[in-house]
């Protein structure tokens, strides 16, 4: 109502101003004229559209009050808030602020049928329109990327509201922002055919915008494919972040992709603007080269781009604010490094670092006229809105341009590097022929005498193989008959035990056939007979002690199964220590094969030597298992010797082993108390043919088998002995064989 009375009286006095002719008083009644608008209490800010001027840019000329508690409703800010007027700016908040409330009026002057409200920002958690006729609010729609049911208009993903504002009306109406992001409202009253001009132009430059994005995308792409080039790839991959994080921050992906599902918003400005921050960086220090030409720098891009992490990590943890300040600072500080870097590097010559350099300048050039609009110090355009687009476009085009003039310079670069190799081929050529002629002459004299030497050298490696040959196949069947004759003792004994309870047990079950066959004959007695019979078996139960007897055939059935057993242990030992698949590499428990190891060499132990062992480690490595057993089975036969030799035997003599973890490998430790070895033998003792025993007690080839079988493995076998304080033998093996051994 005030609004009406408000403008009327303005139109009274506008149409009264050119009747007065002296112009001091036309100045003195223009002043009382705007003195007695505002002094009026209600909505002092209107928005006025004709068919003249469809098109009314709202956004500097609204008043606003924040809602730092974020409860009131639209009657109590309408009653009670102090609004402030924009003071011609575009109303732009930081992160921490959550709630806007805005109000203006709007008088529709136009033919149009009604009015429209387009907020051309729609990164808005939830807006809500109310309309305002005698201090009276009214809802008139929600829209926003958290309103699932939020829908554009023909096809634009800004927050558009229609005001319902007839012509020649005046209406009042209170906006309320609530937004987990930065809240930015650039605001425009526009006619219907304004508002569909805008819309057409909007989606025609967008569309623009993506065609040559998507332009650039194929063209380098089937560049990168080409040249091999991994520049392209890096340079297509922020084309690709480039137009989601734009798409993202105009709304379209949430209109498009996610309609349904508006949480996603939440993380998409953040997560897509920085993943686009990433791939520029990226693509920017391999473009320019930066760890070649400045280090330094490099580095610090690379501590931006750990920061950018950081930035989404925050946001998926519900801190937006920080991420919004990381968007804005580390991207401030990216574009002045990466221009300055840029800068530095163009100055020494390095021809890509130019087109780079003006590539950035056009796109800083555009993002500045954005930011001094949002500043209100440039008017809001369609030039002003859109420059950021044609700024980015021709970053685009001319860093595609940059890429191509850098296959120009590779070339050149080449040319002139084989330009240069052919001259020092030639030079080379020269030199070479004239040494030909000398060194023909030695080469004559030297390979006569080089083909006797090797006709010498084959025969003395034939008969060296041979020897070798038989010495290793003398140690192998020296361990066979040792380990021939520990099984022939080991299963001597379980079988004699079967052996034994054999003829007892049967003359057992001779005893329980007689009775049962007495039994048998009841079936063919008469009735009368049967009693008697049934005595006689009585008595023959007693006179074999039947209790007795099945009491000895549980026993000797009991000592049976125990032979047998004992038998497949053997058997099972003997098996799991010579592998038949020793050349695989196969995933074992290396304590099984330790296990089997002493089982075989147990009828070698005397009764004062313990085996102490301590498997502390997950066994089961990757390995030759038939190879490690003779590892384990030369170590632990010498410390057997070593303990039997001492001229003195204690009581407690005894070979420890132990096995630990050590990360991605195995320690394996076999300690004994035995007489040790000076610092001299120890040297020594993997020396092939080198050997303490006496002449034909042993090859020497022990030990020097057992350091080949774990420098197969790519392990290592280490010695810690001194003289009269026993050995301990030390093998670290990996959990996981090398790739270089598997192939």
């Amino acid at each position: 109502m005030y609004a009406n009375c408000r403008y009327l009286f303005l139109n009274m006095v506008s149409s009264a101003i050119p009747a007065v002719k002296k112009k001091g008083v036309k100045h003195l009644l223009l002043f009382f004229v705007f003195l007695f608008m505002f002094s009026l209490t209600g909505f002092t800010q209107l928005a006025i559209i004709t068919n003249e001027k469809p098109a009314y840019t709202i956004s500097s000329d609204m008043e606003q009050w924040v809602d730092s508690i974020g409860q009131s409703t639209a009657e109590k800010v309408l009653q009670q808030a102090n609004f402030i007027n924009t003071n011609g700016r575009i109303p732009v908040f930081p992160n921490h602020i959550k709630n806007v409330w805005f109000r203006f009026s709007v008088k529709n002057l136009s033919s149009s049928p009604t009015a429209f409200l387009n907020i051309a920002y729609s990164n808005l958690s939830r807006v809500s329109l109310y309309s305002v006729e005698r201090q009276r609010v009214t809802l008139m729609g929600k829209e926003g990327n958290e309103v699932i049911q939020a829908k554009g208009i023909a096809g634009l993903p800004n927050i558009i509201f229609n005001l319902q504002a007839n012509p020649d009306s005046t209406k009042q109406y209170l906006l309320h922002v609530y937004s987990q992001h930065p809240i930015i409202i650039p605001a425009k009253v526009l006619t219907n055919n304004a508002l569909h001009e805008s819309i057409n132009l909007q989606n025609s430059i967008i569309s623009l915008y993506l065609g040559i994005l998507i332009v650039m995308f194929l063209y380098n792409f089937f560049l990168f494919f080409a040249t091999r080039d991994n520049s392209y790839l890096y340079y297509i991959i922020y084309i690709l972040f480039l137009a989601i994080a734009q798409t993202t921050i105009s709304g379209y992906e949430f209109r498009y992709i996610w309609p349904g599902n508006p949480a996603i918003n939440y993380y998409a400005v953040v997560f897509t603007s920085s993943l686009s921050a990433i791939a520029g960086l990226v693509f920017s220090m391999h473009f320019l080269r930066t760890s070649l030409h400045a280090k330094r720098v490099h580095k610090w891009l690379q501590l931006l781009i750990v920061i950018y992490i950081l930035g989404i990590l925050s946001s998926f943890f519900g801190n937006l604010a920080i991420s919004y300040q990381i968007l804005n600072y580390n991207g401030l500080a990216g574009v002045v490094s990466v221009l300055a870097v840029s800068f530095y590097i163009a100055r020494k010559n390095f021809r890509p670092a130019y087109f780079y350099l003006i590539a950035w300048l056009f796109f800083l050039i555009s993002f500045s006229i954005l930011i001094l609009r949002n500043l209100a110090i440039l008017p809001y355009t369609n030039f002003t809105t859109y420059v950021i687009y044609v700024g980015s476009s021709l970053e685009i085009a001319l860093l595609s341009i940059a890429l191509a003039d850098k296959i120009n310079v590779l070339r050149k670069e080449k040319e002139l590097s084989q330009a240069e190799s052919l001259r020092r081929l030639q030079l080379n050529e020269k030199l070479i022929r004239d040494q030909n002629s000398m060194l023909e002459k030695k080469v004559a004299e030297r390979t006569e005498e080089l083909q006797l030497s090797n006709t010498n050298l084959s025969t003395a490696l034939v008969n060296l193989k041979d020897t070798q040959i038989q010495l290793v196949e003398a140690e192998k069947m020296a361990s066979l008959g040792q380990l021939t004759a520990g099984i022939a003792h080991e299963i001597n004994n379980p079988i004699n035990f079967v052996k034994s309870n054999i003829k007892p047990l049967q003359l057992d079950i001779n005893d329980l056939l007689a009775v049962i066959n007495e039994y048998n004959t009841l079936h063919t007695l008469p009735n009368t007979a049967i009693p008697d019979k049934l005595q006689f078996i009585e008595n023959l139960k007693k006179k074999i002690d039947i209790d007795y007897v099945k009491s000895e055939i549980e026993s000797l059935v009991k000592g049976i199964q125990e032979g047998a057993e004992r038998t497949a242990e053997i058997v099972m030992g003997l098996r799991n220590f010579s592998r038949l698949d020793e050349s695989e590499i196969k995933a074992v428990n290396i304590h099984e094969g330790l296990e089997s190891t002493l089982l075989l060499l147990k009828n070698l132990l005397p009764e004062h030597i313990k085996i102490v062992k301590n498997f502390e480690a997950n066994g089961r490595i990757e390995c030759f298992p038939g190879k490690l057993n003779q590892v384990f089975m030369n170590i632990l036969n010498n410390a057997i010797q070593a303990i039997k030799t001492k001229a003195g035997p204690s009581e407690e003599e005894f070979v420890t082993i132990t096995t630990k973890n050590m990360g991605d490998q195995l320690l394996i430790s076999i300690k004994d108390s035995g007489i040790g070895m000076t610092e001299a033998v120890k040297q020594k003792i993997f020396d092939p043919f080198f050997t303490t025993k006496d002449v034909g007690e042993g090859t020497g080839l022990g030990l020097s088998i057992v350091y080949k079988i774990i420098q197969k493995h790519m392990g290592k076998i280490e010695v810690i002995s001194s003289e009269g304080k026993g050995t301990e033998f030390l093998i670290t093996l990996f959990y996981k064989l090398p790739e270089s051994i598997i192939e």
